[in-house]
């Protein structure tokens, strides 16, 4: 008996990169055998902001294995351009926009712990490494600023002398009339807060190597990254170059969450270093150095004012956005805080609304997307200041949100700040969020405790939307060969995801095929030649479009050879398991394997030739938005300020899923390190800007034993913008989580008088709350 071939998108198929991984025989950068290849280590400044009254290698030099050292003087000139930035020209918002120039190596002036001021290649790691310390820098030391609050007041230390007030720009967007809704309503609450700065803390340090071929002239780079293509564009670039001589691969990526979105000084000065001194050069971070030479994410400071009716209808909302960009700008750190201005109302019918936005550059380590960017803290700063207008409207934090949601029949719905939302059913993820964490029982307990005594106990709730799925494009080219398999290309790039699965599950349903019969490629600008990258939940909505698109285009094509060799009309043609067979006439048919011999060996009419391959990038009709509800439940200790999370009940939208077991995956992740945000972690900065939390000694990423086991649903609201029906899970839940958690703290505090504390929400800052509001 044949084998029904089962259907793959909606099943839980095991990831099949985890077998190489879980054995050791994932390769990443450190991994790969190069012949000859010498190390590269930099020389980073101990100062936030310095002078650099010159610089001493001699020593370093004459170190035995020292193969060279090199200093800004020796490579800025001679690479074509400054880093990439994208800046939104085009976005009208931008009131004033200031971009200083960073370049591989500073040779001027140091502005933060860890800038890179040279460089030294040597034969080996260690080498390298004390060569470095062998490298004498004269720095004179400069005021530096570590807050934006003191870099924009008034006679405070220029980050850049052509930046006379620190201030990067601004950016402003309203609709409606803000004004005039404050001032006609009843009820009117400000909370400012604190978004605090994280470090990314990916598995993998970030890593390049890079291989210059003399007689092609040719660059062969591996780095850690999540879009070869931008950085493969970087380099030719910089080095002056064609793109097709630059070929990059990002093999195994051990995590990335926005932080390898970017490109870094050490992936010009690699391959510059490769062609100049014509041997293979390799650089990998140490995780100390990682915390130095990695982008951090963000580091908002937020005031977010409502105007509500007495009944509770949220007239209007204003939002005042100071963003810490740090020294530098990185790839996208102007369109941060875009994200966070544009989606501030939430998952709410706000008619008026407001945002400004201002960059500040600071000396500290530059920001940059890290999971969610933007949309955390988008949602952070509307949940937080909805439970505090539902408190001063005395009236239950879930019926709030359920007078101000956006309704189910109003989708697609335009917002005041002008997005698009595609769809959505807020009311319901609440309602399946409330009643499987059974809310009205926790309300009751809650009572209870505080009347018969026991510890305080909170309840948080968080509703959340989400952009994603970001165009302009992808790709997702898929092929035929002789043997009758697939092999599907995809401009993304993965760093955990399990895109080679989902991908395969994708194409394997279209072509109808055992998914083993399926091969997906990425990472790898040789072979795929063209594409964007991973981020912003874009990859299966706007990636495996593209693959299914182009699955249909071949499948077409396929019916077309099969009628060829059947004799009969394409239309009458069925791709039915496997199988092509005219209609009614199953017996008659033939198999991938007889179409693939025919469709490459045999000569074939003109307009049946090429029907095997298809390369047709997706162009997205619009963004897409995730939702979903979170309820978080915590007991206080107001001896010792210490949290426990009793349960966590999750109910995410990301539309239709094609691998329940990934989405799950997912959904861990982002919880784990949205509850990390809200409760222990923090780049901690002292007042002369130096980084003291620059280790894992003492930023304090959550161990598996303080998180609790996540009650996790989904509602399935499919997305109209794109084949697949689907809407993006990446960063969801790390979106809805923060909120959640300190929206139950903040329950457990109101018992003290305490309406706000900023995060992270440390047993400590608890304990000096309770114990201020108790003497």
């Amino acid at each position: 008996m044949r084998k029904v071939l089962p259907k793959f998108i909606g099943s839980r198929v095991r990831r099949r990169e985890d077998p190489k991984l879980l054995s050791g025989q994932g390769r990443f950068v450190a991994d790969f055998d190069i012949d000859g290849v010498a190390a590269m280590s930099v020389v980073r400044s101990p100062f936030p902001h310095a002078k650099l009254r010159g610089i001493d290698t001699l020593k370093a030099i004459e170190m035995e294995g020292v193969v060279a050292v090199l200093t800004g003087s020796d490579v800025n000139p001679h690479v074509a351009q400054p880093l990439p930035v994208l800046t939104g020209s085009n976005d009208k918002r931008f009131i004033e926009m200031r971009v200083p120039e960073r370049w591989p190596l500073t040779d001027e002036r140091v502005r933060h712990v860890g800038d890179a001021v040279a460089v030294v290649v040597a034969e080996t790691p260690s080498i390298a490494a004390d060569a470095v310390e062998a490298v004498k820098v004269d720095y004179e030391a400069l005021p530096a600023v570590a807050g934006p609050v003191e870099a924009l007041a008034k006679g405070a230390p220029r980050v850049h002398e052509n930046v006379l007030d620190n201030r990067a720009f601004v950016w402003r967007s309203e609709g409606g009339d803000v004004d005039a809704a404050f001032a006609r309503a009843k009820v009117t609450v400000e909370l400012p807060m604190h978004i605090q700065r994280l470090i990314p803390n990916a598995m993998e340090p970030r890593a390049v190597a890079a291989v210059f071929d003399i007689e092609t002239k040719c660059f062969t780079v591996l780095t850690t990254t999540q879009i070869p293509h931008m950085v493969r564009d970087a380099i030719a670039a910089s080095l002056k170059v064609a793109e097709d001589r630059v070929r990059v691969i990002a093999p195994e990526v051990g995590g990335g969450f926005g932080a390898k979105a970017n490109v870094y000084p050490e992936e010009i000065l690699v391959p510059f270093l490769a062609r100049k001194l014509g041997r293979p050069i390799r650089w990998v971070a140490s995780r100390s150095e990682d915390y130095l030479a990695t982008v951090h994410g963000r580091d908002q400071h937020a005031v977010m004012r409502l105007a509500a009716t007495s009944t509770g209808r949220v007239l209007a909302a204003d939002l005042a956005l100071t963003v810490d960009l740090g020294a530098y700008y990185s790839r996208v750190s102007a369109l941060i805080a875009t994200l966070t201005g544009t989606m501030m109302t939430g998952v709410y019918e706000i008619p008026n609304a407001r945002t400004t936005a201002t960059g500040v550059l600071t000396n500290k380590v530059p920001t940059e997307p890290y999971r969610g960017a933007g949309r955390p803290e988008a949602c952070y700063v509307i949940e937080r200041t909805m439970d505090v207008l539902a408190r001063e409207l005395d009236m239950d934090p879930a019926e709030l949100r359920r007078r101000n949601f956006v309704s189910k029949d109003r989708f697609p719905h335009k917002t005041a700040l002008g997005l698009e939302y595609d769809s959505g059913d807020y009311e319901n993820v609440l309602d399946v969020a409330l009643k499987r964490s059974s809310y009205k029982e926790l309300r009751k307990e809650q009572e209870s405790r505080l009347s018969e005594g026991g510890l305080p106990l909170g309840i948080g709730i968080s509703s959340y939307v989400e952009v994603c799925g970001f165009g302009p494009w992808e790709t997702g080219t898929v092929s035929i060969d002789e043997d009758g398999r697939a092999t599907v290309l995809v401009g993304t790039s993965p760093h955990g995801q399990g895109h080679e699965t989902t991908f395969a599950q994708i194409a394997a349903e279209a072509l109808q095929m055992p998914i083993s019969d399926v091969t997906v490629k990425h990472g790898d600008t040789a072979i795929v030649k063209k594409g964007i990258g991973t981020f912003g939940s874009r990859s299966t909505s706007v990636g495996g479009s593209a693959v299914l698109a182009n699955a249909q285009v071949v499948c077409d094509g396929a019916k077309k050879l099969a009628a060829f060799m059947l004799e009969a009309a394409s239309v009458d043609i069925r791709l039915t398991e496997g199988r092509f067979h005219v209609v009614g006439v199953p017996s008659r048919f033939v198999e991938w394997k007889d179409v693939a011999v025919t469709g490459h060996h045999q000569r074939l009419p003109r307009l049946l030739r090429g029907k095997l391959h298809s390369e047709e990038t997706f162009t997205p009709r619009g963004e897409t938005f995730p939702f979903g509800a979170h309820v978080c439940i915590v007991e206080l200790d107001p001896e010792t300020g210490e949290i426990t999370i009793l349960r966590y009940v999750s109910v995410d939208d990301c539309g239709r899923v094609i691998n329940p077991l990934l989405v799950e995956g997912q959904i861990h992740g982002g919880l784990a390190q949205g509850i990390g945000q809200a409760l222990w972690e923090a780049a901690i900065y002292d007042e002369n800007a130096n980084l003291l939390s620059g280790s894992l000694m003492d930023y304090a990423v959550p161990h598996a034993s303080q998180l609790p086991a996540y009650e996790t649903y989904r509602t399935v609201t499919p997305s109209p913008l794109n084949t697949l029906g689907v809407k993006g899970i990446g960063e969801a839940a790390t979106i809805g989580s923060t909120p959640a958690v300190v929206n139950a703290v903040m329950d457990a505090l109101s018992h003290y008088g305490v309406e706000h504390l900023d995060t992270p929400l440390t047993a400590e800052k608890i304990w000096r709350a309770v114990q201020s509001r108790s003497s």
